[in-house]
């Protein structure tokens, strides 16, 4: 009997395995190979001007672009926070600085730099005044340049 059984689910077993290859038919909205072709367009592009953005008063008009800024400090205590931007702006009252919440810390970071450079050389410089730093990439509101033709 048992003979039997395991014959029969051999068998069964060959049977449910041999199974017919089919066809797969797809059935998709057109405009979504328009937009994978449109997507594709965009990334091979360079990238275009930074974008401007009105401040509501006339005549400053707020360039934003990728760039660097210095953290120069982070901690959970707002007090904290405050009181070292208060420091900082003491220090270099011409620089912009930027306090953001993720919970659970408060990141200070400073600066408008353009290039890597330009944030690495004002980092050496800090370096004394404030122990821990850092360079983030991120978009920053892009500083005014003043040609003089001295």
């Amino acid at each position: 009997m048992k003979k039997i059984l395991t014959v029969l689910l051999c068998c069964l077993s060959t049977v449910a395995v041999a199974q017919n290859k089919g066809t797969v038919s797809v059935v998709k909205d057109p405009l979504i190979d328009s937009l994978i072709a449109k997507r594709i367009e965009l990334n091979l592009k360079p990238t275009t001007a930074p974008v401007a953005v009105s401040t509501g008063k006339p005549g400053r008009t707020i360039v934003s672009q990728m760039g660097y800024r210095v953290q120069i400090f982070y901690g959970s205590d707002r007090r904290e926070v405050f009181n070292e931007q208060s420091r900082f702006n003491n220090i270099y009252p011409e620089l912009n600085t930027y306090i953001t919440y993720k919970q659970p810390n408060y990141y200070l970071r400073v600066g408008d730099f353009r290039t890597r450079l330009e944030a690495q050389r004002f980092m050496n410089e800090l370096r004394g005044t404030f122990p821990t730093l850092f360079i983030f990439r991120e978009k920053i509101n892009a500083p005014n340049l003043n040609y003089n033709n001295d």
